[in-house]
């Protein structure tokens, strides 16, 4: 279902207060808008950035781009549907599906007129790759995969895999109530609380990531519905039985404490695609790559995509 049909109850709560970035675009693919963002020479390799659920562009981070992009990739973040300044859909009813979330990152490199990219994606955004490297293998270089599980999913109900950490589990099974979310300082202070129970044991380094979620609200047309609208997909076919089939280049990364998807997640990941290679992340949870394991993670894409 591609449709950018807006409603009056999806109308913003307040108006975004941050200037729009210089090199920031909307686009038109796959039948709708989106906000994209690239680095460097437009003539290097594609390495297109694919976000968690909920996360818009912000999350990979300027300077991991920049680092990357000046090692010789033309490297493209975006804010998926309900995020950013992409088009968004009212709180609690996405107008798409989880499949067209894979249709609109093929959409992309048909804007960039990219036959094909590395994808890099994370979590949701991992298994939205997985995805693209089945159904589209031709528009696909490699594969680089971080906290994430075979198929992209491998939640609580995997019999095969390990569920989440208790506390995880607990916050699941009982989340906190919504915050106002007019309230630019309850948002932040509710999204950052969340970030913490997701970490890893790295520091947890809560100015940095209230000043970064404050610039996601302030650039986010409906901050609503990217917190909402992303845990109700309808997916596609499930693919964990057909990822041996998948013949690209292919670099799993994961967090050695990743509270989510335990790290058996990741291996089993790496051990289904034939040829995977695995890079564990020490004391790395279930998050955006931090400041402090880029000098691991940004040489290892350089070198898995240098090809």
């Amino acid at each position: 279902m591609n449709t950018d049909h807006h409603s009056s109850d999806q109308e913003r709560s307040r108006s975004t207060t941050a200037p729009e970035r210089s090199g920031e675009r909307i686009v038109r693919a796959n039948g709708v808008d989106l906000c994209i963002e690239t680095f460097g020479d437009r003539s290097d390799p594609v390495l297109l950035l694919i976000g968690g659920a909920a996360s818009s562009m912000d999350w990979w981070e300027d300077e991991f781009c920049e680092r990357i992009a000046a090692r010789g990739r033309y490297v493209v973040r975006y804010d998926l549907r309900d995020t950013g300044r992409s088009v968004s859909y009212p709180a609690g009813a996405p107008g798409y599906t989880g499949q067209d979330l894979a249709g609109d990152v093929v959409g992309l490199l048909d804007v960039l007129g990219a036959p094909s990219a590395h994808l890099v994606g994370i979590s949701m955004g991992a298994g939205i790759a997985q995805r693209i490297a089945l159904e589209h293998p031709q528009r696909v270089s490699s594969l680089t995969l971080l906290s994430t599980s075979p198929g992209g999913t491998g939640g609580p109900d995997d019999p095969e895999l390990p569920p989440p950490a208790d506390h995880v589990r607990a916050m699941f099974a009982e989340p906190a109530p919504e915050p106002d979310w007019s309230d630019r300082d309850a948002v932040v202070e509710s999204m950052v609380e969340e970030l913490r129970a997701f970490g890893g044991t790295h520091p947890f380094d809560a100015t940095r990531l209230h000043r970064l979620v404050g610039r996601i609200y302030d650039r986010t047309t409906n901050i609503a519905a990217s917190q909402t609208n992303h845990w109700i997909l309808e997916d596609g076919e499930p693919i964990r039985h057909r990822l041996r089939e998948i013949d690209v280049p292919t670099l799993v990364m994961h967090g050695t404490a990743d509270p989510l998807f335990p790290l058996s997640h990741g291996e089993a990941l790496a051990r289904e695609i034939p040829g995977a290679r695995f890079l564990p992340l020490e004391g790395g949870g279930h998050e955006f790559p931090a400041v402090d394991v880029w000098d691991v993670v940004v040489p290892a894409i350089l070198d898995h995509t240098a090809g």
